[in-house]
């Protein structure tokens, strides 16, 4: 079994609000990353596009590229239009010999958005899932077939946020639509983080961790604030810093078999919260947990 522990560097800089951490230079950022002692780092906004400028600067220290979030508009183009719009960001995973490819539909999602409520994500008529997963399992296919694992990100604010649109979305999805697996956000859309990993354990092609502050978040929550400001408010911390039992985590993974990376990922305000100690929590909790589950 071969785990792998990254980060991304949303915590430095925020790509939904760049105003998050959006002076902090680019090199201060990976210069952290490495000091943690991660392996390996998403993708983000603040990262040069071509491959022939990022390699040699993940190189510089010590970094591989695992993937990143693409957003997809698969609710309003056929699988055809998705697969030539995606192309840029393939041919950059590729060049920088990355596993994952990360996809999230967010053609009507609501998360970027300050004016609209956490309550207020987007729903999927059930007539309208067939056609979404036709369309998510054809692309799936396209990207399994370039080498890459398909890994759908479930989101708070958009169509896969709720433990019945993460059904639905299994039920309608082949066997090649992989699942990005992000406790955070599976625990505050009331998914079963844990029975999705042992009921199906095939499709966790990558998994995310943050942890999560449930009062702030109900408080939040209840008081019609955005998924920005939960962010801002603090609903999501590292784990070792919130409600989720990792060692619980870890033994399901133990459990199937899994192989992969595994992220940090906790949105915060880098004024508030510094990442680089957070990350090292982070870091050492998941490190110290997976050991006793024998995962690593």
């Amino acid at each position: 079994m071969s785990i792998r522990f990254g980060v991304s560097p949303i915590a430095w800089a925020n790509d939904d609000m760049p105003e998050l951490g959006g002076d902090t230079p680019l090199e201060s950022i990976l210069a952290d990353i490495r000091d943690v002692g991660f392996e390996g780092v998403e993708l983000g906004g603040r990262f040069p596009r071509d491959a022939a400028v990022l390699k040699p600067l993940l190189d510089g220290y010590g970094l591989g590229l695992i993937g990143g979030w693409y957003s997809g508009s698969l609710l309003v183009q056929d699988a055809e239009a998705e697969i030539a719009a995606l192309q840029p960001h393939l041919q950059l995973l590729k060049a920088m010999g990355s596993a994952v490819f990360v996809f999230a539909e967010t053609s009507n999602a609501v998360h970027g958005d300050r004016s609209v409520p956490l309550t207020a994500a987007p729903r999927l008529a059930d007539g309208d899932w067939p056609r979404f997963g036709e369309r998510m399992t054809a692309v799936a296919d396209y990207v399994a077939g370039q080498g890459l694992k398909f890994a759908y990100h479930h989101h708070l604010g958009t169509v896969v946020e709720r433990a019945d649109d993460v059904d639905a979305f299994i039920r309608h999805t082949g066997a090649s639509v992989g699942f990005t697996l992000d406790t955070g956000h599976a625990a505050l859309g009331g998914v079963d983080y844990l029975g999705v990993i042992r009921q199906h354990p095939a499709r966790i092609a990558h998994v995310h961790c943050k942890d999560f502050r449930a009062d702030t978040f109900v408080r939040l929550r209840d008081g019609g604030a955005s998924f920005l400001d939960g962010v801002l408010g603090g609903m999501f911390t590292v784990p070792g810093d919130g409600g989720i039992d990792y060692g619980e985590v870890m033994r399901a993974l133990v459990d199937i078999g899994y192989s992969g990376w595994i992220v940090i990922e906790a949105e915060q305000d880098p004024a508030i919260a510094a990442p680089k100690p957070y990350a090292e929590l982070g870091l050492r909790t998941l490190k110290a947990e997976a050991a006793k589950a024998g995962l690593v």
